[in-house]
This record gives structure tokens, C-alpha cells and sequence, in this order.
């Protein structure tokens, strides 16, 4: 995959800030995807206590979910752990990742958040943005925003609200295990982020793309 750099990768806050707010105008939450093949997973783990960052990069055949493609890279860390600011600590090496695969994937499933942000601008948005590929955010935890309970079995979900608008979706993807954050990344409607994140977890609370992505990033 051959990526095309929109921005220098900034140092501090501010700038940071200033990047999500010139982005996120151009997310799109509408859906704006083709046949999905190939559907991906990307992480990130940290080594020599944060210095490095490893990214992994994880492509299934969709939709049997087998593994096709992957591929790890390397680079140091230049941004520190900020809660809002992950994608400027973590994408600059998922992008060096994605370089080195030759299956280019038709959706990505991102371990954070999409527009379930502050600044409706998290780490699937800009991933989304820098690729122009289909992305969605699929958190582990609550970010921002509230929602109404939420039954047990796999399956339900409960809108996700913050500031009166609906930024994501609450999704139990295995009954009577805690559920996941899911939002719009970019070209990908809140509906359909949350049949493909139901579709890619057949078996376990995460999906097979963030299942394996994970044990690549940190092993």
C-alpha cells in the first residue's frame, strides 16, 4: 500500500489539536465502501518502555476471516500517551505497517475510537483520512458520551450520545461479556460499523482483526 502524507507528524498538543480540527471536516459517516474482500486489523505495542513503537498490521479474507496478509513494523515514539491525542502516537508507525502489505484491505477495524471523541476526530477518523480507506472505531472502553443500559445477550446495542448528538454505539458482541464502543471512522455509517463488527466476531468479545493484530503488536 503506497500512503499519501497530509501532515507533518506535530510534537506537541497544540498542534495536534489544530490537525484534528482541519481534519475532521472531511470524515465522512455515510457509507462510502465497496465489496469488502479484505477487512484488517491494526495495533500497536510499545518496546524498550515506550521508545519504540510496534505496529501490526493483520488482513483477512472477508467473510471467513482468515488470515491473507501481515506485517509488523518499527519506528521510534515521537508523541506522548495522551488520552484524545492516540493517533499521533500510534499511526505514524501503523501507516509504516500498511506500506509493507500488498493486499490492500476494504475496511479497517481500529482498537480505539472513531468519531466517540471530544473533537469527533479519534484515531480511526484520521487513520481513515490519511488511507481513504473505510475505517471503524471499535473501543474497549468508554471514552466519552452515555447510553442507556444495556442487555446481556450479543446482538443489542444502545446509541451512544454526547452534547445531544449520537457520536457511536454500546454493542454487546458475546452475551454476558462486557461490551464494545463502536463508531464511525470514515466512509462507514454507524448501521453498518456495527453489522461488520458483529460479523467479525464470531466467537469472542474482540473482533478476529484486532484479535490477531494484538498478538502481533505485543509478542
Amino acid at each position: 500500500m503506497k500512503i499519501h502524507p497530509r501532515h507533518p507528524w506535530p510534537l506537541i498538543i497544540e498542534e495536534a489539536i489544530a490537525i484534528q480540527e482541519e481534519l475532521r471536516g472531511e470524515v465522512i459517516t455515510s457509507d462510502q465502501l465497496g465489496l469488502v474482500q479484505y477487512v484488517a486489523g491494526v495495533d500497536v505495542g510499545f518496546e524498550e518502555d515506550g521508545a519504540v513503537s510496534r505496529a501490526a498490521v493483520a488482513v483477512l479474507s472477508f467473510p471467513d476471516l482468515q488470515l491473507r496478509e501481515k506485517a509488523i513494523a518499527r519506528r521510534p515514539t515521537t508523541f506522548p500517551y495522551v488520552p484524545g491525542f492516540l493517533s499521533f502516537r500510534e499511526v505514524p508507525a501503523v501507516l509504516d505497517a500498511l506500506e509493507k502489505i500488498s493486499t490492500t484491505p476494504n475496511l479497517i477495524l481500529c482498537d480505539g475510537q472513531g468519531i466517540a471523541h471530544p473533537r469527533r476526530f479519534g484515531l480511526a477518523c484520521h487513520l481513515g483520512i490519511l488511507t481513504d480507506i473505510p475505517t471503524i472505531g471499535v473501543a474497549k472502553s468508554l471514552f466519552v458520551g452515555k447510553h442507556d443500559e444495556l442487555p446481556e445477550e450479543r446482538g443489542n446495542w444502545q446509541p451512544l450520545r454526547h452534547k445531544g448528538e449520537v457520536i457511536g454505539a454500546v454493542l454487546r458482541t458475546r452475551t454476558g461479556v462486557k461490551p464494545l464502543y463502536v463508531s464511525s471512522g470514515h466512509r462507514v455509517s454507524l448501521t453498518t460499523s456495527i453489522e461488520y463488527v458483529l460479523r467479525c466476531t464470531p466467537k469472542y468479545r474482540l473482533p478476529e482483526t484486532t484479535r490477531i493484530a494484538d498478538k502481533l503488536a505485543s509478542h
